[in-house]
């Protein structure tokens, strides 16, 4: 029954058989789409960053931050479910890219919202300083060396989206990067977009299906989370001083990601500006976003061939004839 073995084998761990009626099934995608819509950019045409409130929480008000909890639970529990029926149905694999200032919540968000599924269908990469042999590469050989095999869920954790952020913040970078003279020209960040939204384009024709999340902080929250790190000895792992140097160059950052945004938010591959400084509601809206894309590739668990269901009978018939 397909190349990955039996329903189940990735799946939520009850035999494959889904804990969520469809018609209950069915609502819940409908309430993530409507909650993660505010937020979608899939056309980056006049697109505002200023626009976009860090601490807003959309149509939810502070007395929702008591359910947060238990609406999160139930889109991971859908989660669970689709994530069942993608690696069963090994047609689409879905990617997932994370973009944030330094402590707006992407490591929180990605844990706290994948905590229902299973690792054997689905696997993270994380994208620093790129090393000596990625330097020897263009500068997408590396992020595609991790993209997911179909019936998985990837997660970016930055991505090749550094190349149009961090470097053009810190043109040094791009000293370093061995590019022929001839090629590093002005229109170099405007060229990368367009190579992005191609490469994008790409995946997207070949089944995989991506979402973008930018977690954007305010100045201000960003400051409290940096002192609370400071302030508790169990957070001081969290904290790096080059954060503090790097916050000098936010309104650099927010120029790029603007842009950034403006030039790559198309329908087959939408970014989600996400309000962070709630992080309650930054975990509804990245759950949310996940289970709507899930939700719209009609995924089903696969059907038996005459062959595989002669198989099945055979087996059950075998196993009914022992003593």
């Amino acid at each position: 029954m397909g190349k990955k073995g039996k329903r189940g084998d990735a799946g939520n761990g009850n035999g494959g058989r889904p804990e969520i009626d469809e018609r209950e099934l069915g609502r819940r995608i409908a309430t993530a789409r409507e909650l993660c819509a505010p937020h979608r950019i899939a056309d980056g045409r006049g697109f505002r960053l200023a626009d976009h409130d860090p601490g807003g929480s959309g149509p939810l008000t502070k007395a929702d931050k008591a359910h947060a909890a238990d609406r999160l639970a139930r889109s991971t529990e859908a989660l669970t479910e689709l994530q069942d029926r993608l690696y069963a149905q090994d047609r689409w694999a879905v990617l997932l890219v994370f973009q944030a200032l330094d402590a707006a919540g992407k490591d929180s968000a990605i844990k706290h919202v994948m905590s229902g599924v299973n690792p054997q269908g689905c696997q993270v990469a994380s994208f620093k300083a790129p090393s000596a042999e990625e330097l020897d590469h263009d500068y997408l050989w590396r992020c595609t060396r991790q993209l997911p095999e179909r019936g998985r869920i990837g997660i970016f954790n930055r991505s090749y989206y550094e190349e149009v952020l961090v470097v053009r913040v810190h043109p040094a970078i791009l000293a370093g990067q061995k590019l022929p003279p001839e090629q590093v020209t002005r229109r170099i960040w405007k060229e990368r977009h367009e190579d992005i939204r191609g490469f994008e384009r790409y995946l997207s024709r070949n089944g995989v299906a991506i979402r973008k999340f930018f977690l954007h902080v305010s100045a201000e929250e960003q400051k409290e989370r940096f002192l609370e790190r400071l302030d508790d000895p169990e957070k001081h792992w969290k904290f790096q001083a080059g954060d503090v140097r790097e916050r000098a160059h936010r309104a650099e950052y927010l120029r790029a990601y603007e842009e950034s945004i403006a030039a790559t938010a198309t329908p087959e591959a939408p970014w989600f500006v996400v309000p962070a400084d709630r992080k309650w509601y930054t975990r509804l809206v990245v759950a949310s976003a996940v289970v709507d894309v899930l939700g719209s590739l009609g995924l089903a668990y696969p059907k038996p061939t005459a062959e595989e269901r002669r198989d099945l009978a055979a087996a059950r018939a075998e196993l009914e004839a022992e003593d």
